[in-house]
């Protein structure tokens, strides 16, 4: 593409050589030191990038929102890749797949359903920890990964040779978030255009609520449903509307005791406290400068758990120094900082730039903390653990406590990606080894980093043999317990749990703890930072001051406590100075991606993916189709759910194991496949009939149209009859009734899984009222073409008194439909009242109205491609 004749051009010259760049002082003139930082990243894509109408418009809006800090004005963004993990990028190449095939058949060229910028996949998000705390765990569970998931790795290697511009990192190379820091991260990036070397800021999507972790170093990335990347993926740009930017005024520093976790739930709590709800964040001020890159990475990973789209820290020293310290040449460097200091993108810690709102936090006033037990948002000083434990715990099971700790797992991108957080639990299990403590034989003990360089950091300084001689051994490198894939619990614990009412508790350095995401059987989870994990495997309870109570006993009998334990800064950063090495990065990611397992897998070479009608892993979805939205401007639905608050993607559409009883499990042994081992949910995304039997079947949903019901069921009302909602939308569907789902606030918090939106979809779902929304399961819902309604103010779906037999009718007229539209609702009770209100189409920009009235994403790119003349031969 031509960079449009009207954008400044500036150019910069050093050991990497020359390039252009699109000159961003003279684009805004005084105007640009106001701006966000992320907002001047948006202004060089919009300059870089966009049409020139498009480009001069939205030129105007960035500036014009300084005056307010809010706009409803759209700007397109053209992110330079794409970032995927194999559960997600799993049902998206089941959908390019399907969509070859009908594009085929209608007289299409398959081979043109092609990206549009590069897609980088991870295999991260099935590893199941179904080994720990022995040797050769990594090994095992490794081998199990491989065999119980070959078929689905088979299709991505397919995709990978098959479909241009997509790569794929094979299992065992580390999470996604944390391969995009140490591996594919530039910073800044090289493009050619009109025959001219170009440096621009390197930006992306993913698919993956995390995926600002990497705004840590700079670079403006943020999740994405499936559905939108599979439109970038084609060539259709983000459309948003320009972002509310909150800035958080960060001053002082951490004080000796107090890490980045607790910095990280800090912001988490301030944040949910204060509504942000999809906004970007950035911060700012003198403190942001004694963070390093890996502490601002735990602070950045954690944006979708405080409700925005990014957590943006700009390119200052820190970002300079993690390049470096992760094996980038002198060369890109340098090339980082020069752009940065020429285009007003590196951070000054004087600046004050123009925010919708700011908040302040003095690092120095932070303390150690918890969250849970079962939001990440509800942070908790220690001493305030105990009552928060006791409200959850069930009995007691002989020698297992009430409120014993099942799992300890130092796990999760957000706080492994610090190697100084690894560190400090090393240090912690070596003082706690020297004194002969070991962790609660109840506890299952793992740690599961997220890159492939951890061992050789451990090991190089001893630290690794000290957690694992205390059961923290390496027993994989992915999401495992933080995603899920927890593994068994103990046999005694699982047991107990069965059969004589215990409620355990998790403790993990995770980002998310909805209850039930953790383990099936554990309702309540503590998030903590790695030592603290280890601290609470030792003392194996969870209702205890992890501060002032004893952890365990010297052989003496006197009692140790934790600040005996506790490494001091000093002692820290001393020892991670002698753990990192620039070199280890480079070599530990090339053995990782040279897995002689992954090497010895086969696959097909074909455009098109042939299809195995007896696989119960891989099954073209009903939904990838021609056919638009259904006809009619109105409609008048059953509702299928009434829900509450804080209904997640995870209660939603479930990733962790496929119990034994499920329906799901149901179809999968019809089919022979072993009821003692039916691999995890997120495994099976390729496959919609067990996808749709696993929807809302999470144990703690309450359906307030049959509140008692087992989870997962509701009353088809024609008939009174209580059935599977996957079997009564069946019903409803076949007498030719639409349904609805009504929830609270908050509605499809949590992972960005597109399953979440696509599940509505295959049950049959018109519109999900909600009186509000997280905002990525907002788009997925777009995406797939259901209408996302705000309820009425004052409406709240559990007081609201639905009864089966009720309907509610929405005046939608698609014509004239429009971003925050006021669409008339009425709920029509089968004793004849009536209630009326208007909802509010939460629908951002004009492509969205778009894709409502087209029938969602995947018809408007067949539509695109089937317009696409055919390749030559």
């Amino acid at each position: 593409m031509t960079i449009p004749a009207s954008t400044p051009v500036g150019r910069l010259q050093g050991r990497f050589g020359t390039r252009r760049h699109v000159d961003l002082r003279a684009a805004a003139g005084a105007a640009l030191a106001r701006m966000p930082w992320c907002h001047r990243v948006l202004l060089e894509n919009l300059l870089r990038a966009a049409e020139p109408e498009a480009a001069r418009a939205g030129r105007a809006a960035l500036l014009d929102w300084l005056a307010t800090g809010r706009s409803e004005a759209e700007i397109p963004f053209a992110p330079g890749r794409i970032l995927m993990h194999d559960t997600t990028c799993g049902p998206a190449l089941v959908d390019i797949a399907a969509m070859r095939d009908v594009l085929a058949e209608a007289g299409g060229d398959p081979r043109l359903l092609n990206p549009a910028v590069p897609v980088a996949t991870s295999t991260d998000h099935s590893l199941a920890v179904d080994v720990s705390a022995v040797p050769g765990a990594l090994a095992t569970n490794m081998a199990r990964e491989m065999d119980r998931n070959a078929e689905r790795y088979r299709f991505m290697k397919w995709a990978a040779q098959a479909i241009d511009g997509f790569r794929v990192f094979p299992p065992g190379t580390g999470i996604m978030h944390t391969i995009n820091l140490e591996r594919l991260a530039t910073v800044v990036a090289t493009e050619t255009r009109d025959g001219a070397l170009w440096a621009v800021p390197d930006t992306l999507v993913g698919t993956d609520s995390h995926t600002p972790m990497v705004n840590a170093i700079g670079v403006l990335g943020w999740g994405v449903g499936g559905i939108e990347a599979e439109g970038v993926m084609f060539g259709v740009p983000v459309s948003l509307r320009v972002p509310e930017v909150i800035g958080v005024r960060l001053t002082g520093a951490l004080p000796d005791g107090t890490l980045a976790t607790d910095l990280a739930l800090t912001v988490t709590e301030r944040l949910r406290q204060r509504g942000v709800a999809g906004e970007f964040v950035e911060f700012f001020g003198p403190g942001v400068g004694a963070l390093t890159a890996m502490q601002r990475a735990v602070v950045a990973n954690m944006a979708p758990e405080y409700g925005a789209s990014t957590g943006c820290f700009p390119i200052d020293a820190a970002t300079i120094g993690f390049l470096a310290a992760t094996g980038r040449d002198a060369a890109q460097c340098e090339l980082v900082e020069a752009f940065a200091r020429a285009t007003g993108l590196w951070f000054d810690p004087a600046a004050e730039p123009r925010y919708t709102e700011v908040l302040e936090i003095d690092l120095a006033a932070l303390r150690p903390s918890l969250a849970g037990p079962r939001r990440p948002q509800d942070r908790l000083d220690p001493a305030q653990v105990p009552a928060a434990v006791a409200q959850a715990v069930g009995a007691a099971a002989g020698a297992i406590p009430a409120d014993a700790v099942a799992i300890a797992a130092i796990t999760s991108c957000t706080n492994t990606t610090d190697t100084g957080l690894l560190v400090a639990a090393g240090l912690l299990a070596r003082k706690a080894r020297a004194l002969g403590l070991r962790p609660a034989p109840w506890v299952k003990t793992s740690l599961t980093p997220g890159s492939p360089a951890a061992a050789r950091r451990l090991a190089r300084v001893g630290l690794l043999a000290d957690l694992e001689a205390l059961g923290f051994g390496i027993a994989g490198h992915g999401c495992a317990t933080c995603i899920g894939n927890a593994g068994p619990l103990l046999p005694a614990v699982a047991d107990a749990v069965e059969s004589q009412g215990l409620k355990p508790i998790a403790v993990l350095s995770g980002n998310r703890n909805f209850p039930g995401r953790v383990h099936a059987q554990i309702d309540a989870a503590l998030l903590a930072s790695p030592p603290l994990v280890v601290a609470y495997a030792l003392a194996g309870r969870a209702g205890l001051d992890i501060i002032s109570d004893a952890l365990g006993t010297r052989a003496d009998g006197t009692p140790v406590r934790l600040a005996e334990l506790w490494p001091r800064q000093a002692e820290i950063e001393q020892v991670l100075a002698a753990a990192l090495d620039p070199d280890d990065v480079g070599p530990a990611y090339d053995e990782a991606e040279a897995s002689g397992p992954w090497a010895a897998l086969t696959a097909p070479t074909s455009a098109r993916f042939p299809w195995d009608p007896a696989s119960t892993y891989l099954r073209p979805p009903p939904f990838v189709t021609l056919r638009g939205a259904p006809d009619g401007s109105g409609f008048a639905a059953h509702p299928l759910l009434v829900l509450g608050d804080d209904i997640t993607t995870d209660h939603i559409s479930p990733a962790g194991a496929i119990p034994a009883r499920s329906d799901a499990a149901a179809w999968l042994t019809e089919r022979g496949e072993d009821a003692r081992d039916l691999n995890v949910h997120a495994a099976r995304r390729g496959n919609w009939e067990v996808m749709l039997r696993g929807l809302f079947t999470n144990r703690t949903i309450v359906n307030h149209l049959a509140p008692g019901a087992p989870a997962g069921h509701t009353i088809f009302a024609p008939e009174g009859e209580l059935l599977p909602a996957w079997r009564a939308a069946a019903r409803y569907a076949a007498a030719g009734l639409p349904v609805v789902i009504l929830a609270g606030e908050r509605y499809g918090t949590g992972s960005s899984r597109d399953w979440a939106a696509k599940g509505a979809q295959l049950l049959g779902v018109r519109a999900v009222l909600a009186n509000s929304f997280e905002r990525i399961h907002r788009a997925n819902l777009v995406g797939m073409g259901v209408l996302p309604l705000r309820l009425p103010d004052g409406w709240r779906p559990e007081a609201l008194g639905i009864a089966p037999g009720d309907t509610i009718e929405v005046a939608l007229d698609l014509a004239t439909l429009a971003p925050r539209a006021a669409v008339p609702v009425a709920i029509r009770r089968a004793d004849g009242s009536t209630l009326c209100g208007h909802a509010t189409a939460m629908l951002e920009t004009a492509r969205e109205v778009a894709l409502i009235q087209g029938g969602g994403m995947i018809p408007a790119i067949l539509r695109k491609a089937l317009a696409t003349p055919m390749a030559a031969e």
